[in-house]
């Protein structure tokens, strides 16, 4: 399944960095999302955007609000006043993370 099925995002920036928070739609999917989304896969998801030498992504977890927040450093490529992206502030990066195929581990 893809990960929008389970949960919606928000992306917000600054300088050449993105943030995406992933946000589950039910509280119950929210273990499923901390098990499957770590920062080594969102990386990976994203590694032919983020610049070469970019510090690692980094997952924050929110559980009161049942929410992933990843950091990904690099990814704008000198963010708005720099890039010549089409996507600048990087806007996107959210639904292009929610297309991610996911196992829905609980049915493994």
């Amino acid at each position: 399944m893809k990960l929008h099925t389970l949960a919606h995002s928000r992306t917000g920036d600054k300088g050449d960095t993105s943030n995406i928070s992933i946000i589950a739609y039910r509280a119950e999917d929210y273990p499923l999302l901390c098990e499957y989304l770590t920062a080594e896969r969102v990386a990976e998801f994203f590694a032919g955007m983020r610049e070469a030498g970019a510090a690692q992504v980094r997952r924050y977890e929110l559980p009161n609000v049942q929410a992933l927040n990843f950091v990904l450093p690099g990814i704008l490529r000198g963010g708005v006043t720099r890039s010549l992206a089409l996507d600048a502030h990087g806007k996107c990066l959210g639904s292009a993370l929610l297309a991610l195929e996911i196992q829905d581990l609980r049915l493994a």
